[in-house]
């Protein structure tokens, strides 16, 4: 093989590569496929924060779930779109500013019925201060955001 024919192989395999893929649907700290960092997401909407188990887990959209209990497990797999947080986790102020940037849920809010993780405290205060401007822009980024 030439040293030319070598180069364009080794260009054409990085362009297919992960570098190119496009993000995945569901944040996950780099290196785990564990979604909400952990949380039983379904916790959330019972008032109080609670980190799942490995022993109640399910896979969805991509990502590992994990569940305080069997109850929260089956209640996820019944409906998964009605926990899973919106924007599959990612922080929602930055989806609203059309970018993407973790999320963080320490820092989760429940809006009528759905699910918001933020970066951090400071974040979440930007989105508390127009949170329905907020759930508007990052509905009209969101579709697409990943492919960017």
């Amino acid at each position: 093989m030439t040293r030319l024919a070598f180069l364009a192989a080794i260009f054409s395999f990085a362009l297919a590569g992960p570098a190119f893929a496009a993000k995945p649907p569901v944040y996950t700290v780099p290196g785990s496929d564990l979604a909400a960092g952990g949380y039983d997401v379904v916790s959330f909407f019972e008032g109080e924060a609670m980190r799942g188990s490995a022993e109640y887990t399910t896979r969805y959209n991509g990502a590992v779930w994990q569940f305080n209990s069997a109850e929260n497990l089956k209640r996820f797999e019944k409906d998964p779109a009605a926990y899973a947080p919106q924007y599959g986790g990612y922080c929602a102020w930055a989806v609203a500013q059309g970018y993407l940037a973790k999320g963080d849920p320490r820092f989760a809010t429940v809006v009528a019925g759905k699910l918001y993780f933020n970066f951090n405290g400071n974040i979440q205060a930007k989105w508390s201060r127009d949170i329905p401007g907020q759930i508007a822009n990052a509905n009209a980024n969101w579709p697409g955001i990943l492919d960017r």
